[in-house]
């Protein structure tokens, strides 16, 4: 079956975000595969006559802008998704000032370029942004701080927009995981003393799946922009919005021991 539906995918050359890619390229999407690694990138559209490849530093508005038009010409675009993201993670002053900065500009001024950049080619009914959050936007992680920091910025975002754009038929959404067997994680979330408690259960295409969800999912009154994926994610999720913050507090300590 193919389809004439589009889908933009930053940071799509590796892991969740080219799990996203292969999924909807699977189901007969037109996938735009764009990555600060343009050969990774090409190298995962190779043979696939429905996907484009190029290379996109998402920091850059002007790339951004570039990337939309060779994509979208002037047509519309139904998903935009907002993957790309790097961690640095361990004890917050053992990180140089150059990681912390990098998580910044990559991982927040990054999305807010995709969607300011990617808002045009969406405003039509139906468009959906959808944003890569994290379990650790929920509350301060120690060893995670900037990381979870910058993902609580993605979370407030979409929160915002997605009131702000209504409106226009936009539709703005966030994917919550807990960890995801990934290179960022496996090889620059070593030292995240979350990820020794809690473990690393879910796989790119664990999440592959639930944007597909989130894409295809019909709307319900008053529920809210964000995502939880998978088990460990959706209890987190469901106890830390019915809890005090002291309490929040004293999990999250015992998680980081």
């Amino acid at each position: 079956m193919t389809s004439s539906r589009s889908i933009l995918v930053s940071g799509a050359a590796r892991g969740i975000g080219r799990a996203t890619a292969e999924l909807f390229l699977a189901r007969g999407w037109r996938v735009g595969i764009y990555d600060v690694d343009p050969a990774a990138a090409a190298e995962a559209a190779a043979g696939r006559d429905r996907a484009v490849a190029g290379a996109l530093d998402v920091r850059d508005a002007g790339q951004w802008r570039s990337v939309l038009r060779e994509f979208c010409g002037d047509g519309r675009l139904d998903v935009l998704v907002n993957n790309a993201g790097v961690l640095s993670s361990g004890p917050f002053t053992e990180i140089d000032l150059d990681s912390h900065r990098r998580m910044v500009d990559v991982n927040v001024t990054g999305v807010v370029n995709g969607a300011a950049e990617g808002h045009r080619f969406l405003r039509s009914p139906g468009g959906l942004l959808l944003n890569l959050c994290s379990a650790s936007s929920m509350y301060g992680q120690p060893t995670l701080a900037t990381y979870g920091a910058t993902k609580a910025a993605v979370r407030s975002l979409t929160e915002a927009l997605d009131i702000e754009w209504q409106g226009e038929g936009i539709r703005v959404r966030s994917l919550v995981p807990l960890f995801v067997a990934t290179e960022m994680v496996t090889r620059d979330g070593v030292r995240a003393s979350s990820v020794a408690s809690l473990g690393v259960r879910l796989t790119p295409e664990d999440v592959a799946a639930a944007a597909w969800r989130v894409v295809h999912e019909r709307g319900v009154p008053l529920r809210g922009p964000h995502r939880a994926v998978g088990r460990q994610t959706k209890v987190l999720a469901a106890v830390s919005a019915v809890t005090p913050d002291w309490a929040n507090r004293l999990v999250v300590g015992r998680l980081a021991r």
